[in-house]
């Protein structure tokens, strides 16, 4: 199963996001550059996006004569593939897809974590559900991402209530298609993320079995191609900063996110609000229990054979400062 999903998102990935269905590309340059620096980001990954939408990069690489190019994927795991292939030097992902992508032999560094939060993913099912608890998921149609931190939610949880992973039907889905079928009764429940995860209770009334609270840190990380670490602390460093001022910021406005997020998420502001306040914002580096509590996600993904191999994350945490 990971062979050939990797295999797929290799295939798809093996030329720039700016040739590529799945990406598109935005350069902001500055008279006589000579250095490029470019970012991988998502709609809904918060920071990054308001990074680009302020300007405030490009301000800060502007005495260096630098370039940023920002280019949009869907998800995590194929911006690091692009980052595997050259396309972009620094991203931003949940605690999964960097597991996925260091089994595969891609070159990349976490370099900082987001504490964002536990309680910004739920397992959750239709209002009128009958099902109560996790344990009753036996047997059940449970949609999620494959690779994503409601995926190693929904092990947790299931683990938890005494269950394994093959006691249930899983159906890997992204979320405007788990959506659908959540929606459509075509499963009996959806491990899932915020801002989706706000839009389904709000829209549909549904109801959360449990969140991450006790099963799952979910945080977020800030990944780099190692050879950019390597070549640019410099500009790595500058990155790093102004992530933080954004942060910083976003930490404080909570309503102004959610404004700024609405019209790029299709998502109305208050209920983007809702996901704003339960979670959490920094730039941190990465400490023993932080890499710890990743090395468990790769353990029980490595158990559950959604990885190939066993791996082990410290090898790959960047020790700069």
């Amino acid at each position: 199963m990971f062979t050939v999903g990797l295999g797929l998102t290799l295939a798809v990935f093996a030329c720039s996001p700016t040739t590529s269905n799945t990406g598109t590309t935005q350069t902001t340059q500055a008279p006589s550059s000579t250095t490029a620096v470019r970012i991988g980001y998502q709609k809904a990954s918060t920071i990054l996006y308001a990074l680009k939408a302020q300007g405030n990069l490009e301000k800060a690489f502007a005495a260096s004569g630098a370039s940023v190019t920002w280019s949009e994927f869907p998800a995590g795991p194929p911006m690091l593939e692009a980052l595997n292939a050259g396309s972009i030097d620094f991203g931003y992902t949940g605690e999964s897809p960097p597991i996925f992508a260091q089994a595969g032999g891609i070159p990349l560094v976490y370099v900082a974590y987001d504490p964002w939060s536990p309680k910004a993913e739920a397992i959750i099912v239709p209002k009128d559900s009958p099902i109560k608890s996790v344990a009753e998921l036996k047997s059940k149609r449970v949609a999620f991402a494959k690779g994503s931190n409601a995926n190693y939610l929904l092990v947790k949880a299931l683990e938890k209530a005494g269950l394994k992973y093959s006691d249930i039907q899983p159906k890997t889905l992204p979320p405007a298609d788990a959506r659908a079928a959540f929606e459509g009764k075509n499963v009996e429940a959806w491990a899932i993320w915020d801002p989706y995860l706000a839009a389904a209770q709000a829209a549909t009334g549904a109801r959360s079995l449990t969140d991450g609270t006790g099963l799952a840190p979910n945080r977020g990380y800030y990944l780099a191609a190692k050879s950019f670490v390597d070549s640019k602390p410099d500009a790595l460093k500058t990155i790093l900063d102004e992530v933080k001022k954004a942060s910083d910021w976003a930490k404080n406005n909570p309503s102004d996110v959610a404004k700024l997020l609405s019209p790029a998420l299709g998502i109305d502001a208050p209920v983007l609000e809702i996901a704003e306040k339960r979670r959490e914002y920094d730039v941190l580096p990465l400490t023993d229990e932080v890499i710890s509590k990743q090395q468990e996600v790769a353990d029980t993904f490595y158990k559950i054979k959604l990885i190939p191999k066993e791996i082990k994350v410290k090898e790959i945490v960047w020790q700069g400062k």
